[in-house]
């Protein structure tokens, strides 16, 4: 009888510890987001799903956070795997910008990939007599969350028109669907929106209210002075009510890790956002805008090891 026990205790022993080796062999990928009225939620949940299912022994998850600005501080923090930000935002975390709300040099990001453009999206209740940028001097505007990389963007739009905070009437940090719900609520004249077209959160207001999208003409765009706003145009029809073209800027977003996320990690994650762009495309309209061959296009930080392994193997680096 003491054999079977020695022999159940021995079985048992090595049922647990291979258990605690599957566990530790588990790779954890949280990908760092933005709002849920955003463009980088609902891309971030969908490369999670994909992480999960194509990474062996991935559990993924997608995190809301503020985006840019709370993103790549938590991965130089080893707190995420992957990011969403800005190139604005990126550039500055790089050089360490006190005023961009990097205090120092955030010197573990390694980049992933290029992804979309953000599209600087002013929007107004046509009830706010808001036409131009000049109009929005005294009247109240939501400019994002407080230091995010669509705070960043309207602090630079706004100072290259000539247009400071204190001239506005209000300035509310709010994310998205907050601003628009007060729009909605006559609480606030404006937003300024920097996200992929067709954003849910406008939508949702172009659907409820009267709105006008305000232009940027590109001699403000000029005047920013960061080779990463250039001009571009929303599209007639893009939101209900909308019916010409409209100037204003974009910028380039990117997919960050970090030093700390092992080779193969970066490598996968990299091989399987490619491998699987067709449900990202599903996921949102901006997603379209990502391209194999952009991969690395205008990239502000080192890449990481195993996403350069990856662009290696397909050709885009030689």
């Amino acid at each position: 009888m003491r054999w079977i026990r020695t022999l159940c205790c021995s079985l048992g022993l090595g049922a647990a510890l291979m258990a605690t080796s599957a566990m530790a062999q588990q790779t954890f990928v949280n990908v760092l987001t933005g709002g849920q009225s955003g463009v980088y939620y609902p891309l971030g949940v969908t490369l999670a799903q994909i992480y999960g299912k194509t990474i062996p022994n991935a559990r993924a998850t997608a995190q809301v956070t503020k985006a840019s600005a709370e993103n790549l501080n938590l991965l130089q923090a080893g707190r995420g795997e992957l990011a969403f930000t800005l190139g604005d935002a990126l550039s500055d975390a790089w050089k360490g910008d006190a005023d961009a709300g990097f205090a120092k040099k955030l010197d573990k990001l390694r980049g992933l990939s290029a992804t979309y453009n953000n599209v600087i999206q002013i929007v107004a209740s046509a009830d706010s007599g808001i036409r131009t940028l000049a109009d929005l001097k005294g009247k109240r505007l939501s400019v994002g969350a407080a230091r995010s990389g669509t705070e960043l963007n309207a602090r630079a739009i706004l100072k290259a028109a000539g247009i400071t905070y204190q001239d506005l009437g209000k300035v509310e940090y709010l994310p998205f669907g907050e601003s628009v719900e007060l729009i909605k609520n006559r609480q606030l004249d404006a937003t300024l929106q920097s996200a992929g077209l067709g954003v849910a959160s406008i939508r949702d207001l172009a659907t409820s209210v009267k709105i006008v999208v305000v232009p940027v003409p590109a001699d403000v765009v000029a005047k920013v002075g960061d080779p990463a706003y250039q001009t571009t145009t929303i599209p007639a029809n893009t939101y209900t009510g909308q019916t010409e073209d409209v100037p204003t800027a974009a910028i380039p977003n990117f997919l960050v890790t970090h030093s700390g996320v092992p080779d193969e990690l970066a490598y996968q994650m990299a091989k399987q956002l490619y491998a699987n762009l067709d449900t990202l495309y599903a996921a949102h309209n901006a997603a379209k805008a990502i391209k194999l061959e952009n991969a690395l296009k205008g990239m502000p930080v080192p890449l990481h090891p195993g996403a350069e392994r990856y662009y290696k193997e397909v050709g885009l680096i030689k």
